[in-house]
């Protein structure tokens, strides 16, 4: 076992409505889209017109900035519909499927046989490329950029997340073959991040990587926390992160040639009569993955976990990144005196309620209700309680509302994106939408910086 990094900051949020382990085939799907807006920072071109007939592969946008880095369909068929929003904002490119997928054909072979450049371009061809992003900023790898390391995380710790071991493990093969080519796009290492709890049967024997076994609740899966803990990053610095099943992706696509959107979403939540692992295609509708009838007056739909994830309607379509879709109980109600009652029945991360004297194996139902409203922006010392990172956060937030660039630095805002501090957020006194606030100054950082 490789060594073991030991976290003691972090919460665990104990929602009920997890995931059987059991994968089913979802409903067939009858349009499918990839959504611009998932892309911090992009600033999308149109390469098709609705109308236009597609293949799994073919290019429906790119970004005006990075001209090589193109968005592909996910699926062949028809482009119904381009959606757009204030000024003309495109929000989602909509592609209706056809009943069998037609591929668009990329380079295949081993990447032991294929030198960066080679690798670089068919990842940039077929759209895989937007499954690597950099940090600093959590935004899609620059391709001219040579990252000082590339790392992974092979469990996912938020609430409800997919077990990453069970979903992936019959890709070994291609999750090694994803993993010796993103080795030939760096001058470091591929680093792997594994639960120290697990047995880790497949990840651990991966070749070609270093892995880091880690201890502790979440955020102890987010592959920024990891970094933090392995190799800080320094102003200049350059990572890149890939999620599991992505790599797989890549896997495949140097496996067969194509591009191939398959990936699994564990679909959980409360309200759901059978919380379970559903087998679907990148930007799928909604309502094919649920495989369930929701009250949709009554409850939340997310793309993403319930901490950083998207609200969507049932006849929306999943986000790029996301690997979950939850349920969430809607909590549109007005509770008097909610903090003075007893609350054997909910969660407190601070021990307000009673609760925190039952079983710690004891899940809760959550619903959205804030239970409270946005207060003055004061300091707690509860943020640091769940921020396993060398940082201080309510000083760099600060930071950030003033737009002091030289503080923001030396605060620590290139080690962090909105998942790091999701935690911060749900447990704060004040409401504030800190994930917004961390991402306004991020885009500063690009505008200033670059």
């Amino acid at each position: 076992m490789s060594n073991v990094i030991k976290l003691k900051k972090g919460l665990n949020i104990p929602l009920k409505g997890e995931a059987e382990k059991t994968i089913v085939k979802a409903s067939p799907s009858q349009t499918y889209a990839i959504k611009p807006t998932d892309f911090p920072g992009l600033t999308p071109k149109l390469s098709v017109k609705e109308g236009a007939t597609v293949k799994a592969g073919t290019p429906l946008f790119y970004d005006k900035n990075n001209t090589d880095v193109k968005y592909t369909s996910p699926i062949s068929g028809e482009v119904v519909a381009v959606v757009r929003g204030e000024r003309r904002r495109i929000l989602e490119v909509v592609v209706k499927a056809d009943n069998e997928i037609v591929y668009e054909e990329f380079q295949q072979g081993k990447p032991s046989s294929l030198n960066g450049e080679e690798i670089r371009k068919n990842l940039l061809s077929s759209g895989l490329w937007p499954m690597i992003k950099m940090r600093p900023y959590g935004i899609v790898a620059r391709p001219d950029d040579t990252p000082k390391d590339i790392f992974i995380s092979c469990f996912d710790s938020a609430p409800l997340a997919s077990d990453l071991e069970f979903i992936l493990s019959e890709e070994r093969e291609h999750f090694q073959i994803g993993v010796d080519a993103l080795s030939k796009l760096t001058t470091g290492s591929v680093h792997l991040g594994l639960d120290a709890d697990r047995a880790n049967k497949m990840f651990s024997s991966i070749k070609n990587v270093t892995t880091h076994a880690f201890k502790g609740v979440h955020p102890a899966g987010n592959v920024g926390v990891q970094i933090s803990h392995v190799s800080p990053i320094n102003k200049g610095e350059i990572y890149w992160t890939v999620s599991a099943q992505d790599v797989v992706s890549i896997g495949r696509l140097f496996d067969t040639g194509k591009f191939d959107a398959k990936r699994v979403v564990a679909v959980t939540g409360s309200p759901l009569n059978t919380p379970k692992y559903v087998e679907t295609l990148l930007g799928a509708n909604i309502s094919s993955i649920l495989q369930e009838s929701v009250d949709t007056d009554n409850v939340r739909i997310i793309s993403g976990d319930v901490l950083t994830g998207t609200a969507v309607k049932v006849d929306g379509h999943a986000s790029f990144y996301s690997n979950q879709v939850n349920v969430l109980p809607e909590g549109d109600y007005y509770e008097m005196f909610g903090w003075g009652l007893p609350g054997f029945g909910k969660f407190s991360p601070s021990r307000t309620f009673f609760s925190w004297l039952g079983s710690k194996a004891k899940k809760f139902t959550f619903d959205t209700n804030l239970h409270g409203e946005e207060r003055a922006f004061v300091v707690t010392g509860e943020y640091e309680k769940v921020l396993p990172m060398d940082i201080l956060p309510v000083q760099l937030f600060k930071a950030i509302l003033a737009n002091d660039i030289d503080k923001m630095e030396q605060l620590g805002i290139y080690e962090v994106i909105e998942e790091d501090i999701a935690l911060c957020e749900y447990i704060c006194t004040s409401k504030i939408d800190i994930q917004k606030i961390l991402r306004d100054g991020i885009n500063t950082m690009i505008k200033e910086l670059g």
